[in-house]
């Protein structure tokens, strides 16, 4: 069944959960209101959201260097030094210092997307759909649902796990919030490559072997 936007505002009143995740909840339970509601709470996002205003300040900075020529640090934020030091919390940094290293997000979530960058990726979605001949009530679906994927490529939470990716990383960090029963925030992060943002000398390979068996 088609999910309403007035669904999806009420399920959020209820659970505090994201828009998001309260979309799928509600498609996954055939909008059922209250099923929808043990859906979110079952995966801890109910808890998670919940938590989302309580401050945290502890935490720890991770790095990550792969092969000399990627590196990265990121801090990530619990609530107090006791899960900071503890070796979920720790093994989960890991992972998201190792797919900022892999996938090179350029924001957090969402709400740090620049916003000229989207309407721009919107202009170029929305051309693209219109070259393909595609009626008018069908495009706006379209450039959204393109959408989505243009954030899963930008966006750390939205991106899909690299050592599972049946889940998000937004997913992963409520499965531990909701274990470790702690506000937990990944706050900032740098990812440095070799050459980055240097002109590259462009050589040409066939010519590079032809001087080799000349030599």
């Amino acid at each position: 069944m088609a999910i309403t936007a007035a669904q999806i505002k009420e399920l959020r009143e209820i659970t505090s959960a994201g828009m998001m995740d309260c979309k799928k909840a509600l498609e996954a339970t055939d909008g059922d209101m209250d099923k929808a509601v043990d859906f979110l709470r079952e995966k801890g996002l109910a808890s998670a959201a919940k938590k989302a205003s309580r401050i945290a300040s502890e935490g720890i900075v991770e790095s990550y260097i792969h092969g000399g020529r990627i590196g990265v640090l990121v801090e990530v934020n619990s609530e107090t030094d006791f899960v900071a030091k503890n070796d979920e919390f720790k093994s989960f940094v890991k992972d998201v210092a190792m797919q900022i290293a892999a996938i090179a997000p350029k924001y957090i979530s969402r709400d740090e997307v620049d916003e000229a960058e989207l309407n721009h990726e919107r202009e170029v979605l929305t051309e693209q759909a219109k070259s393909e001949n595609k009626p008018e009530h069908i495009i706006e679906k379209m450039v959204e649902g393109r959408l989505e994927k243009f954030y899963e490529q930008v966006c750390l939470l939205d991106q899909p796990f690299i050592k599972d990716s049946d889940k998000t990383i937004q997913e992963l960090l409520n499965d531990l919030i909701a274990k470790l029963g702690e506000n937990i925030k990944i706050r900032r992060f740098v990812r440095y490559e070799v050459g980055e943002g240097l002109e590259k000398k462009d050589e040409d390979f066939a010519e590079e072997v032809a001087k080799q068996m000349n030599n």
